[in-house]
Order: C-alpha cells, then sequence, then structure tokens
C-alpha cells in the first residue's frame, strides 16, 4: 500500500434495521483526494440478501446517523450540505422523491433518534451563543468568562458557550427545533420512553462536577412539563442511556471518576430511580470501545454490548431480567465497528487487520455477509498480514505483540522494523484494518505492535499497572514503568524470533501517549537509530493545566500537581532530554488541545539547543 491508496479506502459503518428486521440503513464513507475531505451517504440492504445493496442518499455530501420511523417508512438523516452546520433530512424509504429538510442547525447534530410515535424527533446539537458566534471575526466577540474546567474540547474548540443541548422537531417539518433542556451544562446522549413523553441522557449538572468529574442519568419531560430529573446518585460517570421496550427500566454504561482507568460497565436501573444492577463485572474487560462506543442495545429483555478483549472488539449479549453471565454473539480475530439488534437479528460492521469495515447480518445463528465494499481493498493492493507473538517482561508479565512483514518479502533478508506505540494509554491495537501500518509495510519495513501494560483489552489490573505510585487506590508503576519494560521486552522478542528483523536497524514511532512513549524511550536508551514523535505529551506537568483535560491526568498520577509537582516531572519526557542522541523527527498539530503545540516546542527548543 501506497500513500496515495488512502484515496480508495471505504468504510461501512452505522448499521440501523428497520421495525420489521428485513432491512438495514448503513454509512458508506468514501475519500475524495482532490477535495481533500471525505464523502459519506447512506445505503440500504436486505437482511437476507436477497437483493443487492444500494445508495439511498446522494452521496454529494457527508449523510450520515440514519433511522428509520417506527412504521418503517421514511429515514431521517444528518447531512452536511454546506461550509458550515449540518442539517436533518427525511426521505421515503420505498417511493423515493426529494429529500425533505426538517430543520437546519449551525453545529453538529448528533444523537438523532424518532419519538415512538413518529411525530417528532429529537436531536442533540451545540447551542451556541450567537450574540457572539454571529460575528465571525473573533477580534468583534466579547469576551468569554470562565469559571469551570474542562471549557473547551479537542476538535470542537470552546465549549464554554456552546454546551450541548437536546432539542425535539416536529417530523414534518413544521416547526423548528425546540429545545428541552438548557444552561450551561453539556448533555450527551439520548433516548425516548416508549411513551414518547420522556427523554433521558446523560449529563453533570451538580456544582462540583470538574472537580469530582462525576455525570448523572437525567429524564426531562419532552413537553417541557417540568426541568430535568436526576436518577443516578452522583457517584461515578453514567452515560448512554437506552429505555427498555417495556419502560420499566434503562440500560446505561458506568465508570469509576477519579480512578482512572476503570472498565466501563453496563448497568441497568430502575425507571423510577433507585440503585444500579451491574451485569458484567464477571468479564473483567472494557464494556465501552474508543471510541464513542454506542449505547446498550436492547433486544427484548437482553442488552447487546462491545467488548475489548485481547486486540479484538467483540459482541457481547447479557440477560437483565435474572443472573445470567453475558454471553459472547460476535468473537473472532475481528473488530466489531457498529451493531444493531432487532427480533433476533444483528447488523454489525466488521473489519480485520487485511480488510476495511463491511456489513454483515446473525440471523438464527448462521453470520451472512451482505457488502464487499471493504473487500475490494485488498484485491487490488499487497497487504501485509499481522502474525501474533508474545514476550516476556523482566518481571514474567506476558505481553501480547503482532509483527507484519514488509510487501515483496524474500525469505533470508533482513529488513528495517518499526515499533509502533498506540495512544491513549488505555487503548488498544490489534485486530482491525490499520493503514499506516499497510503504507509502512509498503515501503519496505517490517511493523510491530504490541499492547503493553496500561492498554485496554485485558483485565483491570492490567490496566491500572501504570497508575502512579503514589497512588492511593491501586499503585503502580507511572508511566515509562513496566510499559517501557514490556516494550522493551516485544522488541527484543522480535529480533530473536524472527530472522527478517534487522536489529541494528530499529525504529521507533507513536501518537499520542504512543509520543509519550516514543520521547520516553530515546531518553533511556540509543538502541532505535530513529524515533518519530506524534503529537506527543513531554512536559506532564505543564500538561496538566494547558490540555484541554487539564487537572484530570491526576486520576492516574494519584496527588495533583499542587500537591507533589515533582511526581508530574517524573513522569515527563523532557527531564531526560540530556540523554536524548536518536534522530528524532517531531510531527504535531498547531491546534491540537489535548496535546497542545507547546509540548512539541518545548521538546525542539531544548534538543535545538543542545
Amino acid at each position: 500500500m501506497k500513500p496515495d491508496d488512502v484515496g480508495h479506502l471505504t468504510d461501512v459503518s452505522q448499521p440501523r434495521l428497520s421495525p420489521d428486521g428485513r432491512r438495514v440503513a448503513f454509512v458508506v464513507t468514501t475519500v475524495d483526494l482532490e477535495e481533500n475531505t471525505y464523502r459519506s451517504r447512506v445505503w440500504l440492504a436486505a437482511t437476507d440478501g436477497s437483493t443487492p445493496p444500494r445508495p439511498f442518499s446522494s452521496g454529494e455530501h457527508r449523510d450520515g446517523s440514519p433511522r428509520w420511523s417506527p412504521d418503517g417508512r421514511l429515514i431521517a438523516f444528518v447531512s452536511h450540505r454546506g461550509d458550515d452546520g449540518s442539517e436533518i433530512y427525511v426521505l421515503p424509504v420505498d417511493t423515493g422523491g426529494e429529500a425533505a429538510r426538517l430543520a437546519a442547525w449551525p453545529e453538529e447534530i448528533d444523537a438523532l433518534e424518532w419519538s415512538p410515535d413518529g411525530a417528532r424527533l429529537a436531536f442533540a446539537a451545540r447551542d451556541r451563543d450567537e450574540d457572539r458566534y454571529g460575528k465571525k471575526e473573533p477580534k468583534d466577540q466579547s469576551p468569554r468568562r470562565i469559571t469551570r474546567l474542562f471549557y473547551r474540547l479537542d476538535n470542537a474548540g470552546f465549549t464554554v458557550d456552546r454546551p450541548r443541548h437536546l432539542f425535539v422537531v416536529p417530523a414534518d417539518g413544521s416547526a423548528r427545533p425546540r429545545a428541552v433542556t438548557s444552561g450551561p451544562a453539556g448533555d450527551d446522549g439520548l433516548t425516548w420512553s416508549p411513551d414518547g413523553r420522556t427523554l433521558a441522557f446523560g449529563s453533570a449538572r451538580h456544582e462540583r462536577w470538574d472537580l469530582d468529574l462525576a455525570a448523572d442519568i437525567y429524564t426531562v419531560d419532552a413537553d417541557l412539563a417540568g426541568g430535568p430529573e436526576r436518577m443516578t446518585d452522583t457517584s461515578a460517570v453514567y452515560s448512554h442511556p437506552s429505555f427498555a421496550p417495556a419502560g420499566d427500566s434503562l440500560a446505561a454504561y458506568w465508570t469509576d471518576t477519579l480512578v482512572g482507568p476503570t472498565h466501563a460497565q453496563v448497568v441497568v436501573l430502575p425507571a423510577q430511580g433507585g440503585a444500579p444492577r451491574f451485569l458484567t463485572r464477571d468479564l473483567d474487560r472494557n464494556c465501552a470501545p474508543y471510541p464513542s462506543a454506542r449505547e446498550p442495545v436492547w433486544d427484548g429483555t437482553d442488552v447487546l454490548f462491545a467488548v475489548e478483549d485481547a486486540g479484538n472488539v467483540h459482541l457481547f449479549r447479557v440477560a437483565t431480567d435474572g443472573d445470567d453471565k453475558p454471553r459472547l454473539v460476535l468473537g473472532g480475530d475481528r473488530t466489531i465497528a457498529g451493531f444493531d439488534a432487532r427480533d433476533g437479528v444483528v447488523a454489525f460492521a466488521a473489519t480485520d487487520p487485511t480488510t476495511p469495515s463491511d456489513l454483515f447480518v446473525l440471523v438464527d445463528g448462521e453470520e451472512r455477509r451482505l457488502t464487499t465494499i471493504g473487500a475490494r481493498f485488498p484485491e487490488r493492493h499487497d497487504l501485509s498480514t499481522p502474525e501474533r507473538f508474545t514476550a516476556l517482561a523482566p518481571d514474567g508479565a506476558e505481553v501480547e505483540a503482532w509483527i507484519m512483514r514488509p510487501a515483496g518479502f524474500a525469505a533470508g533478508a533482513r529488513y528495517p522494523t518499526l515499533l509502533n506505540i498506540h495512544g491513549g494509554p488505555f487503548t488498544q491495537y490489534g485486530n482491525r484494518f490499520f493503514d499506516e501500518f499497510q503504507v509502512q509495510t509498503g515501503a519496505g519495513y517490517a511493523v510491530i505492535y504490541a499492547n503493553p501494560r496500561g492498554s485496554s483489552g485485558y483485565s483491570e489490573v492490567w490496566g491500572r499497572a501504570i497508575r502512579g505510585a503514589k497512588a492511593d487506590v491501586a499503585p503502580g508503576s507511572g508511566w515509562g514503568g513496566v510499559d517501557y519494560d514490556d516494550l522493551m521486552a516485544v522488541s527484543d522478542e522480535a529480533v530473536r524470533r524472527f530472522d527478517f528483523v534487522d536489529g541494528e536497524r530499529l525504529g521507533v514511532i507513536g501518537g499520542s501517549y504512543g509520543g509519550y512513549m516514543t520521547s520516553w524511550i530515546i531518553g533511556h536508551t540509543d538502541r532505535f537509530k530513529a524515533a518519530i514523535s506524534e503529537r506527543a505529551v513531554n512536559d506532564v506537568l505543564a500538561l496538566e493545566t494547558a490540555s484541554d483535560f487539564a487537572s484530570a491526568f491526576r486520576t492516574e498520577v494519584g496527588p495533583s500537581h499542587l500537591d507533589d509537582p515533582d511526581e508530574y516531572r517524573r513522569w515527563s519526557p523532557i527531564e531526560h532530554v540530556k540523554a536524548m542522541t536518536t534522530p528524532l523527527l517531531i510531527l504535531l498539530s498547531e491546534n491540537d488541545l489535548r496535546c497542545p503545540v507547546a509540548q512539541a516546542e518545548a521538546l525542539f527548543v531544548s534538543l535545538r539547543m543542545l
């Protein structure tokens, strides 16, 4: 694969089953290299494979979030047809014709859902201060007054004057969207109660939300008969609610607040309030995979949810009306990239290391592939298939890793080899298509990647192994501790086990936390011949006051930067800059709010002076 081949990549995502389960709407995304942008359109497919999948929306823009009306006659979707904002369109499924625009909004519309009677649609979108944003030139805008932490977000910009709220719009377009929630708090996710009276959503509306980091599930009358009512106890992060078909309960995700990282758990909440019932603790796996896990999906009295597991993302089912343990629905060496379920039919998108995502269904225990959109890419390109291996860290921990041979591999030859390190750190590498690895093998490199301690996809103990040594709960080695040992062990094992790996020509590359580890590694060893540190964390103390997540890194470090600044310095690669002799390329984005430009500049200036 060559860099220009990204123009041939596709992505199949967001499957949604029709009310009768006979059809599925989904989104196909392509790359427009000439315009340097993505295009996406809604497609339709018959779940029994009786007719070929076909495009449904025009594809001239970015269309997504398809949602079937309760009677199955219409599909609503979100479209981006101008330079700014988004719009809601509705299109008849069988008769075709022009799409009717229901609403336009100056911000991104998400969490779109029909009311159970089909008369309204609810959506979530940022509600911005038009007195400020009506003036396009920043110099003409009034100043912002900041009184809470987390007032901006990477990829979104300032959020303090653009909180996400819930809105309702008539399905016939007879009126403009009407706000259902308001105020400074942001709202995420939404679900209608089966009687159509109530919306449930996640929000942090208490006074100390930016300090204790908790969030609750709220309900609100869709007709504005009263303000939001809190369902949960503000003891954790509750998110992604989903009403049961009977309306007597909701499923949601639960995550601990001040002890990171923590496995997200699926819980059931009584609709009238009460303690959550945990359904997934026996799994000891993260049940809300990054990025953007979908809400738990009800199928009768069961809920379905995705699980990160040893480099894969699998689909599980658990009963909510008994004591049954979660059961595997879809496994294998692959990533389930989206799913929906109805009356025993499961529609899902899946990808593996050599195939971009395609659409599948599971009916009566039998899988059926509905599209070959992603499957066309490996037919046209010479791709490398990863080989799994394990390495033993100095303390005996077994680390899962993979290696990919370079394109045009010849037995007996030795190849320069790249160690790739994922971001997070609480994320995972594994069995999904990743274009960067294929481009690197296409350029003649062998590629190594791994899930060292601190990664998701394994036990919570594994994920928490690099918490700070001074943390009150589950102390660990800190970043740059056992994760460094694990990555060095993986590199050593690859050189020992695979004779095509040239141990004298090793490179290391990573982004975000992977950039952190790249910078850390070259401050502690000179065994790599070159390194690329991308959008990296280099000064953890500075990051704790300058990132969009400023103050939240204490959840892993332990003490705050006010109480123990030296602990943050101890974690920082910049403290070891005088030991760095490896040739280094520093890549950054000027508008990155998670790992701000100053993180890269600090390392560059120090190295240049040396």
